[in-house]
This record gives C-alpha cells, structure tokens and sequence, in this order.
C-alpha cells in the first residue's frame, strides 16, 4: 500500500469519527435492550390464568361464564356429599321443567293449526246439499193420505265436513206450522226418515191439514235459518209433497159433489147458439143460392 492511500483513508475516518455523537450512538443501543422488558412471554396451555383481555371485551359472556363455572367448583369442592346430591338433583329439575315446557308448546301449536284447517276451507267449494233417493225425482209430485206411513231417504253430496246429527222437518205456510219428524238423527251414508201421521194426527198439538208441506233438512248443530257455508251441509227445503184427509165412503148413488155442476154457464149457453145460428144461415143460403141456377 502506497503512503498517499495511507493517508486518505486516516483521513476518512477521522472524519466520520466527529461527525458521529458516541453517546447518543450507545442510548439508542440501551434502548434495544430494554425491549425484553415489553414483551411478554408466551403463556402456557395448561396454566389456569385468566384468557387476555381483548378476548374478555369481545364476548362479556365467557368469562361470567368461566368465573360461574370456577365458582361452582369451588362450592362443590368444600360441600358435603349430600349438598353435591341436593345440586344434582336440582339440575335434573331443571332439566325436566325444560322439557314439559317444550311439549305444551308444541301441543298448543299443533292444536291452533288443526282447528284453523277444519273451519277455513275454500269459498269456491260448493256447500254440502242433499239428493232425495225416496221418492225418486222422477215419481212426480207425491201426495200422502194422513194416516199413513210416509218414508223420506236421502244421500249427502260435496261434503267436507259431515254432520254428526241432522234435524228433519216438514212446514207448511198454510197455518204457519212446522211439524217434527226427527230430531238429532245419527248421520248415515245414506240417512231415511219413517214418518207415522196417523200417530202424529192423533196425540199432535198441531193437526195435520190436506195441504202442500215442504220438507227441511239441516245440521242438527246448526239452524234452519243457517247461512250455506263451503264444505258444510247446507239447509234443504227444496221439495214439497202434499197430504190429505181421507173422507169416509159414500155410495155413488148419494154423493153429491158441492163444487160440479152440470148447467152450462152463460158465455157457453152464447158461443153455442151462436155456433148453430151460423149453422143454419150458411146451409140455408148455399141451399138459395143452388137453387137459383138451377143446380138442384
């Protein structure tokens, strides 16, 4: 090494060694030192201190959690044997009240949601009605002799819910009355009523008139003046029949009707003679009128 490069370099590094302050080079070395003292050590998995605190602020609910769970160690730890069975007994309580608590709960909704599909059906579904069977629709207008036995029989159709009882009725607007013939009749698939006038004429508040009668049938839970509602049997009363009373036999040779008559009346006694007039008029002058050009 030359002497010229010898002396450069003493020359740099005499310049650095002023620009540089030696103590304030050392603080800042003592200052990383004292770095060990802000870091704490790693704790360890099976040390019982508490969880840090960042933890603690995010979920308030764990550490009540564990100070009531270390809390009741600690009781049951210093309790007697019979004190940690009165608490295992007291937490089977709660247990059960827990589960009796859910079953009512689920019963009664259950119960709300059955009742809600019984009553609520579609309102374009037709009402329940009736089909006569007896007599036969096409039998004509049926006239009972009082004192006979008459049978009514009938069929349910579009019925969502069926009747447990039906009430079964005849009402004639005649005297305004209605007459019985059952009352709370079990529902059958096919339901008939035997009706005894003869029975009924004879012990009955309300005697029988040779009249027209409309019969009803209904829901015996329901009224004769009931709405029609979707899927439920409606009130029938469109079929009338008619009855009367039988008169005792009178030989033909002493009947006498008070309403025949054989006279003609006086439009009758005036259309046939002018039926004959005419008659005679036309066979008179066709007879003239032959005779005057020699015809005859």
């Amino acid at each position: 090494m030359r002497t010229s490069q010898l002396l450069a370099t003493l020359l740099t590094f005499s310049s650095l060694s002023s620009a540089i302050s030696w103590p304030d080079a050392f603080e800042n070395v003592k200052a990383m030192a004292d770095v060990d003292g802000l870091i704490y050590g790693r704790a360890d998995k099976s040390s019982a201190s508490p969880e840090p605190t960042a933890s603690a602020t995010g979920d308030s609910s764990k550490p009540t959690d564990s100070a009531a769970a270390s809390s009741g160690e600690s009781a049951a730890a210093t309790t007697g044997g019979k004190d940690a069975k009165s608490t295992g007994k007291s937490e089977s309580t709660g247990k059960s009240t827990g589960k009796v608590t859910g079953k009512v709960s689920s019963a009664t909704g259950s119960k709300v949601t059955k009742s809600a599909s019984i009553s609520d059906f579609d309102p374009r579904l037709p009402a329940g009605g009736i089909q006569l069977v007896t007599p036969a629709a096409l039998a004509g207008p049926q006239f009972y002799k009082i004192g006979d036995w008459v049978t009514f029989a009938w069929n349910y159709t579009s019925l969502s819910v069926t009747p447990t009882a039906v009430d079964i009725l005849a009402s004639c607007t005649a005297n305004q009355g209605t007459y019985t013939l059952a009352v709370n009749q079990s529902t059958q698939e096919t339901g008939e009523v035997l009706w005894d006038t003869g029975a009924y004429q004879a012990t009955g508040t309300l005697p029988l008139l040779t009249e027209t009668y409309t019969l009803m049938i209904y829901d015996a839970d329901s009224s004769v003046s009931a709405t029609p509602k979707a899927g439920y049997l409606a009130v029938y009363n469109q079929y009338t029949f008619g009855m009367y009373t039988p008169q005792p036999y009178t030989p033909f040779a002493d009947f006498q009707c008070a309403t025949c008559n054989a006279a003609l009346s006086s439009s009758e006694r005036q259309t046939l003679g002018f039926l004959l007039g005419m008659g005679t008029i036309t066979v008179l002058s066709f007879g003239w009128f032959a005779g005057s050009f020699g015809l005859f």
